[in-house]
């Protein structure tokens, strides 16, 4: 096989352990999950994206493809809450600069889960993770026979990640060819970005972001004094939306709580802060997806943004 092409792994269940109580109703993820053989009962499916060949091209700091298994060592501990079932999925690999294809990959492995009633969430990888996790979606959609869903797009995010992809196409574009993808279909665009970093971001894409009329809230609008009012931003955005994307980049928590990422914030917005929002987008019934990106562990301090983004994939799926 071809160096550059995309790999599947079986599914390999050895990060899933950890400690044991003897007391009753003392289960952690450890204990509950199960590899996705194809014939359970619908419930949390756990799909990893190991590539960060979009990063290299968009000359952050590679280690993302390694984001998978850290974030499964740093769940399996994690207590137990959900009535439903979990599953691993396994995961989509790259090797060499193979992005295209392996994004085709996961949108492929995306879709049946999909159809299958699962929630899928997705565990990067570089935020190239965003244009396979749409692909994924709209094929479903399309599948179902939906026409024009109005798909709300949410990503809490430092970057737009909206350049443009005509020259080259990587983790800082997957929300253009989302854009473009969804005008060749005929369905509406709607894009969320939520603690954007004016110094990160150029002029050229903020006019870019106003041109396809991106609801944009930057890092220092997220204050203890403003959250209602994102809050009922956030509300209005989804009341107009019938479906649910969520991307949460892990750039966007300040690199004091989220130093093993691709790119860190030098502000960024809490966890604390990003969190209530996280819950109204869960609890809304409109969620159909949900991917984790950037996380980088050659470049993490003990483990810390691997357990703050497992805390994020228990968040997802308590109401599950």
């Amino acid at each position: 096989m071809p160096s550059d092409t995309p790999l599947e792994n079986a599914i390999d269940m050895m990060p899933w352990k950890g400690r044991t109580d003897p007391e009753p109703h003392s289960e952690r993820w450890h204990q509950k999950i199960q590899p996705l053989n194809g014939s359970g009962a619908p419930g949390c499916a756990l799909l990893g994206f190991a590539c960060d060949a979009g990063v290299a091209r968009n000359q952050g700091r590679v280690g993302a493809a390694e984001g998978p298994a850290a974030l499964r060592q740093a769940l399996a501990p994690l207590a137990w809450h959900r009535c439903g079932p979990a599953y691993d999925a396994g995961d989509v690999r790259c090797k060499g600069d193979a992005m295209e294809d392996v994004q085709q990959v996961l949108a492929d492995r995306l879709t049946p889960l999909l159809d299958a009633g699962h929630r899928p969430i997705v565990l990067g990888g570089g935020h190239e993770i965003a244009y396979a996790s749409w692909t994924g979606l709209a094929q479903h959609l399309a599948g179902r026979g939906e026409t024009a869903p109005r798909v709300g797009i949410i990503n809490f995010d430092a970057h737009f990640d909206l350049r443009d992809p005509a020259h080259v196409r990587s983790s800082g574009t997957p929300f253009s060819q989302i854009a473009d993808d969804s005008q060749q279909r005929g369905w509406p665009f709607r894009y969320a970005c939520l603690g954007v970093s004016r110094a990160a971001n150029t002029r050229a894409l903020f006019n870019r972001a106003t041109e396809l009329g991106v609801l944009v809230r930057e890092d220092r609008d997220f204050d203890t004094r403003y959250l209602d009012a994102i809050q009922r931003d956030l509300e209005r955005f989804i009341a107009h939306c019938d479906h649910l994307y969520l991307t949460i980049d892990l750039d966007v928590l300040p690199a004091a709580e989220a130093p093993g990422v691709s790119a860190p914030a030098a502000r960024g917005v809490s966890l604390a802060l990003i969190e209530p929002l996280i819950e109204r987008i869960r609890d809304s019934g409109k969620l159909r997806l949900a991917d984790l990106a950037e996380l980088n562990p050659r470049h993490d301090i003990d483990g810390r943004t691997s357990r703050l983004a497992a805390r994020l994939v228990h968040l997802l799926t308590l109401n599950d």
